[in-house]
């Protein structure tokens, strides 16, 4: 009887550790980049150490939502690139009015609407390709992915659009101030993550929405059933990693002040393993908003610290695979873990 009881409290502590592995991780890195990398714990670096992981944390939130349908959007990374590259030219060039021989520059507050809105229509476009034409999130948010790009490259034939602060007589000051701006000294990209963060976490808690979001990476066939409008779940999903995409690509073409259509490239990759990381399952049905950002940052401190260290840029891909791999064998592990202790709990 000792016995038993024994295994069973070592697989309860099992269970928790790998349930808080990613907290575990994330205090590990940081008190061994405390000690290893120079300046890791002054202010200044982890003001900017918040803002990267704000800024990837933007897109991982859509992504987990995706992902916990049993979806994945590959095409983050070009809709943060288009939205800057539109962005970019609006402020630039602004609207060229052919049957008028004029041109109209749009004021900050419709240039984030414009572009805000394109990258939802992506979404729409990539959701509805999945949801009703059945074409597999793979594929479909891949196809996306080269379609963005490609018009990012065609917005300016590949040259960057530089020196977005606008101009007063053009009514479209301000742009700037977006990404390099604060609130009693903190900076606008922390908080707008953090209010995204918590409406994110609202819906996904306590809205029924969120509860249908779970049911469809749970069991699609069994939410069909029960009367969920699943093609419109997707469709919400797919528009919403749109949209965070696009407040990515707002802010980081606002804190240069300039926009690149390379801005982006690989994004995609740290959101899903930010996600991973968090706990997210890539089957579907299982994941939290609190767990990605916790993801988010054990890959900022990561990312980060190496380059405090001076780490090779190629060493870096090679540890931030690694660690991709682990996080989703580990994944697998809890999964059978939990199975198991399942179909126990049932015999017994």
């Amino acid at each position: 009887m000792e016995h038993k009881k024994t295994i069973k409290g070592n697989a309860s502590l099992g269970m928790l550790l790998l349930k808080g592995r990613t907290f575990i991780a994330l205090a590990l890195l940081v008190i061994y980049f405390s000690f290893s990398a120079p300046n890791f714990m002054e202010w200044s670096s982890i003001v900017l150490l918040v803002k990267h992981a704000s800024l990837y944390g933007l897109l991982a939130i859509g992504m987990t939502m995706v992902i916990i349908t049993g979806g994945i959007d590959l095409s983050v990374g070009a809709v943060v690139g288009l939205s800057a590259m539109i962005a970019g030219g609006l402020m630039t060039e602004g609207i060229r009015l052919p049957f008028i021989a004029g041109t109209i520059y749009p004021n900050v507050p419709l240039i984030l609407l414009i572009v805000c809105l394109m990258a939802i229509f992506v979404g729409l476009v990539s959701g509805a390709l999945i949801a009703k034409v059945r074409v597999p999130a793979f594929i479909a948010t891949l196809g996306a992915m080269y379609v963005c790009r490609g018009f990012a490259m065609l917005r300016s034939g590949g040259a960057t659009f530089p020196n977005l602060f606008g101009k007063k007589e053009l009514g479209n000051i301000g742009f700037d101030i977006i990404g390099a701006g604060s609130l009693v000294g903190i900076p606008y990209i922390i908080i707008v993550f953090i209010v995204l963060a918590i409406i994110a976490s609202f819906i996904m808690k306590k809205t029924p929405l969120g509860n249908q979001i779970y049911a469809v990476g749970g069991n699609e066939r069994a939410a069909v059933i029960s009367g969920i409008k699943t093609v419109r779940v997707k469709l919400f999903v797919y528009m919403f990693s749109g949209f965070c995409a696009a407040l990515a690509g707002i802010i980081k073409a606002s804190e240069l002040r300039a926009a690149h259509p390379a801005t982006g490239e690989s994004w995609e990759m740290i959101a899903i393993s930010s996600v991973v990381l968090g706990g997210t399952s890539m089957s579907g049905g299982v994941g939290s908003i609190g767990g990605t950002i916790i993801g988010v940052l054990v890959i900022t401190v990561l990312n980060d610290g190496m380059i405090m260290m001076g780490v090779s840029t190629f060493w870096q891909m090679v540890i931030k695979g690694v660690v991709i791999i682990a996080a989703v064998i580990i994944d697998l592990v809890q999964k059978d873990l939990q199975n198991k202790a399942a179909l126990a709990a049932r015999i017994k």
